[in-house]
């Protein structure tokens, strides 16, 4: 257990040394509310009370929300399982939604909804991320070896334009258990267009 511990310790810290180092904001003010389809949120729900373990003296990665429940001891719990030969990974460190099917030429509204920084890389198949100690039987996806510098940290947003018809797969190359499926579909019009 105290090899757990320590590990987990250590992950933390190289994440955080990726986040501080290469971490870019990228925000875009996107205040447009005419139609929910194309909002995603990154989301966990890290407690950020003293002795959760998340914000130490020497911990340069902190839980930034104002309310969370989910301590770095809990988290570290649901990262395996005995039935699983990959990360398992907490339920509350998600994309929602996990699905989306936006019409072509609608944008992605992407927004950290959590207390941790996260990625929102579009990869051809799922896979790792660039925290090798949190991919636990998962080969690193090769676009994520190069996404320590999309990090977009708590309340940060980005916004995807341009994908192509058919589906795309993007997933936080920090916790690859978080994954989202955006299936491009015609717009609603051109469907029509059969007479």
């Amino acid at each position: 257990m105290r090899s757990l511990k320590i590990a987990v310790v250590l992950v933390v810290g190289v994440w955080g040394l990726f986040a501080i180092t290469n971490a870019t904001t990228v925000a875009a003010n996107d205040d447009d509310d005419r139609d929910d389809n194309g909002r995603i949120a990154l989301m966990d729900d890290c407690d950020p009370r003293v002795g959760a373990g998340w914000n130490t003296a020497t911990d340069s990665t902190q839980c930034v929300r104002k309310e969370g429940s989910v301590s770095r001891a809990e988290f570290a719990m649901f990262l395996a399982s005995p039935f699983s030969v990959a990360v398992v990974g907490h339920p509350s460190w998600t994309i929602a939604p996990t699905y989306l099917k936006p019409e072509l030429g609608d944008r992605l509204r992407v927004r950290n909804a959590g207390g941790r920084g996260h990625t929102f890389t579009e990869v051809a198949n799922y896979g790792g991320g660039f925290v090798a100690a949190l991919n636990m039987g998962l080969i690193t996806a090769p676009e994520c070896a190069t996404a320590a510098s999309t990090v977009i940290p708590p309340g940060g947003r980005v916004t995807v334009t341009g994908l192509a018809l058919g589906n795309h797969k993007f997933q936080c190359c920090i916790h690859p258990w978080m994954r989202n499926l955006v299936k491009v579909e015609p717009e609603e019009n051109d469907q029509h267009h059969d007479n």
